[in-house]
């Protein structure tokens, strides 16, 4: 398959040229990861028109802006390979500052779910959730918005398989006719013409884990024409996982199309020993030729949606039609005994040890008290003078929930972060700390933690690895040829950042906590963090994909 890129760019080399002494920037005294892997070196770099159009001695050269780097480290801005959504980035501004504190410059949007396609019913749908009056129906228009609107930092967008069953299938567990999936390989269709970078499936949540792997692989197909990549939060995260990364592939493989796995991870204590097998089974396919990569976020918390530690065939006719059902005493006992007892699917509850102590609820919905954000279900339990499963059943019968569950062990991510397959996600959309202040510490400090735990503490990483594995990997992941790079004619997304002191401080107590260490982050050649402020510049761009 050939190299498709996202932005195509023509520089005259006399850009490049000696004889050019005047910047729109230029950084001075820093050291500089080109993001490849390769050690440090000292230059200056010298930015034009949102590009690196000199890079060497620059001494006697003018600048509209001069930055000082003081030694620390000059690298290219960091990209997060699951960003989550971005609609925050216009529905509240302020969110963009749990990227850019970060170092982020450009992050990869959509899981099951996607921004685009739309309909009547599921723009209502999101409206409501969200309050917000524009509206779309494709791409082409969301992308319009977005740029009319402006954005803080770049965005590219996959189309999901769940949102395409939304639209023409609904909610509901049914296989779709001959006639609704030529519908639905339209829309991947349109998607992809317009600038999605690939099809995405998440397959442990309702509506999409109804999807059989063939649907599958006719959805991939068609995003394969287009150059695109199939990214998946897979089937199952623990002891399914095998099975579920050998489905990733196999769709890779019948669908012709680079394979992406979300998150990689092995949940459940009873599951950790897999990691191995995982690894192994992915350098397997690429061994065979098949284009297979992954990447997970530095943290032994996930977070899901609450009502995901009920079987997701209950939900087959639709959350809202479920949650009517949870009025009954009967069948929240029901429930509980398959969740107690059943480990034919995903089941969360087994995976956190059987513990609501070790399932932390980031947000409640509407009709929950607001005070029992950030504690336990045990602790709310406690509070209310009720017991746990009591707790979890009205939470789920109210609405969504986002929540953090211990499930995994610091030994898997090292295993995972030392293969250089693996890049990093946040798996967390930009976040306003006025407004989620008991989200997954994650949204906060996910690539400053790298840098600190994993490199500095640990040793796991070196950081011309870490840096490779935050930058050119994901970009070239992505198809992203023009980023992800310090070198000539690539974009100016830069991060400057001081590698003895940078530090995530979020915690599961205090998560909405921004980092320290990061000084200057550039996007397309404009500062959007200045001495470790955020500008409130919007110098972000929709990177579409080029067919």
């Amino acid at each position: 398959m050939p190299l498709i890129r996202l932005v195509v760019f023509a520089l005259a080399s006399a850009s490049f040229g000696a004889g050019s002494t005047s910047f729109d920037v230029l950084i001075v005294n820093g050291r500089v990861l080109d993001g490849g892997g390769n050690a440090w070196y000292r230059d200056d770099i010298g930015i034009r028109g949102g590009r690196i159009v000199a890079i060497g001695d620059l001494k006697g050269s003018t600048a509209a802006r001069t930055v000082d780097a003081h030694g620390w480290i000059v690298a290219p801005g960091f990209i997060d390979m699951m960003g989550g959504d971005s609609l925050p980035l216009v529905l509240d501004r302020a969110s963009a500052s749990s990227k850019l504190l970060e170092g982020v410059t450009t992050m990869l949007v959509g899981e099951g779910d996607s921004p685009a396609p739309q309909n009547e019913k599921t723009l209502d749908e999101l409206q409501k959730r969200e309050q917000f009056s524009f509206r779309w129906t494709d791409y082409a228009q969301y992308f319009s918005i977005l740029s009319q609107k402006g954005i803080a930092l770049n965005v590219l967008h996959n189309v999901g398989a769940a949102q395409i069953r939304r639209v023409v299938l609904g909610d509901t567990d049914v296989m779709p006719t001959a006639s609704q999936l030529s519908q639905m390989e339209r829309l991947v269709e349109q998607a992809m013409q317009q600038g999605s970078v690939g099809l995405s499936t998440a397959l442990i949540y309702a509506p999409g884990n109804y999807a059989k792997t063939p649907e599958i692989v006719a959805l991939a197909k068609v995003a394969s024409k287009y150059g695109g990549v199939y990214f998946s939060h897979i089937r199952n995260e623990s002891g399914g996982a095998l099975q579920a990364i050998q489905e990733a592939i196999d769709i890779g493989e019948q669908g012709k199309i680079p394979v992406h796995i979300y998150h990689l991870k092995a949940a459940g204590e009873e599951n950790w020993p897999l990691v191995p097998k995982e690894l192994a089974l992915i350098k397997q396919a690429r061994s065979g030729g098949l284009d297979v990569t992954a990447n997970t976020y530095p943290y032994i918390y996930n977070g899901l949606d609450l009502s995901s530690l009920i079987p997701p065939e209950h939900f087959a006719a639709g959350r809202v039609a479920f949650a009517r059902t949870l009025s009954s005493p009967s069948v929240r006992a029901g429930l509980r005994q398959e969740i107690e007892t059943r480990s034919d699917w995903e089941n969360w509850y087994l995976h956190v040890g059987r513990n609501w102590d070790n399932v932390l609820v980031a947000d409640v919905p509407a009709g929950i008290d607001p005070k029992f954000a950030g504690m336990s279900i045990a602790q709310i339990a406690k509070v209310r003078g009720t017991d746990p499963w009591t707790v979890f059943f009205d939470i789920v019968e109210h609405g969504n929930s986002d929540v953090n569950c211990r499930s995994q062990n610091e030994e898997q991510k090292r295993e995972i972060y030392g293969e250089n397959f693996v890049s990093v996600s946040s798996d967390a959309e930009p976040t306003d700390p006025a407004v989620h202040p008991h989200a997954h510490p994650r949204a906060f400090g996910t690539f400053p933690r790298i840098l600190s735990k994993y490199v500095r503490e640990d040793h796991v990483l070196t950081l011309p690895d870490a840096i490779r594995a935050m930058t050119s990997l994901p970009a070239d992941q992505l198809r992203l040829f023009d980023r992800g790079r310090i070198a000539l004619g690539m974009a100016a997304d830069i991060t400057i950042f001081d590698p003895d002191t940078v530090q995530d401080t979020a915690t599961y107590s205090q998560p909405a906590s921004y980092p320290r260490g990061i000084y200057y982050v550039f996007v397309n050649g404009r500062l959007a963090v200045d001495n470790g402020r955020v500008t409130g510049t919007l110098a972000g761009q929709v990177l579409r994909h080029q067919p």
